[in-house]
């Protein structure tokens, strides 16, 4: 497949690609920054990102993924959260009508470096942080420690559903 499709924006309905997850509809963009080209063999396809995002939802939603490189990730994270750094994942949700809105921002660079200390495998990560990304946009936050400790019970349920290992046992 040539780079410039790959690099294009891909949009589905994910019942099409994952109808057997639960009865929920995920409507999935995603979009690759041109800048990831070098990043590019090591992003999930859009069926695994439907997968795992579908596993976490319990509600019907339209979702944008961005897959993004260091410099966007740095901007978005300082403009938008006033941290001059890059970020493994930024979720911004809109509204809180049906169906749930929001835009996921990943940064393949982060991820990857994340999962090489964590002596993680790279796309059990990626699911993880997927995960992550749809309790989030279903109102989990994990800004104190009860809440921090239900979110990643919910986190570590799904993600060992999909065939992981559990995200918060880093190998060694």
């Amino acid at each position: 497949m040539p780079m410039k499709d790959m690099i294009k924006n891909s949009k589905s309905i994910c019942d099409e690609l994952v109808p057997t997850i639960n009865k929920i509809e995920l409507e999935l963009t995603v979009q690759y920054s041109s800048n990831i080209r070098s990043h590019l063999k090591e992003i999930p396809t859009r069926f695994q990102f439907c997968k795992w995002f579908k596993a976490g939802l319990r509600q019907n939603a339209q979702v944008t993924i961005r897959i993004v490189d260091e410099v966007e990730g740095r901007r978005y994270n300082r403009d938008y959260r006033g941290k001059d750094y890059a970020t493994n994942v930024l979720v911004f949700v809109y509204g809180e009508t049906l169906p749930l809105s929001g835009d996921i921002v990943l940064c393949a660079a982060v991820i990857e470096k994340e999962a090489n200390q964590q002596h993680k495998d790279l796309l059990a990560h990626y699911a993880h942080l997927t995960v992550h990304s749809s309790l989030h946009l279903q109102g989990y936050i994990h800004e104190n420690e009860d809440d921090a400790i239900i979110m990643e019970k919910l986190e570590k349920e799904i993600v060992v559903s999909l065939g992981f290992d559990d995200p918060y046992q880093y190998g060694n």
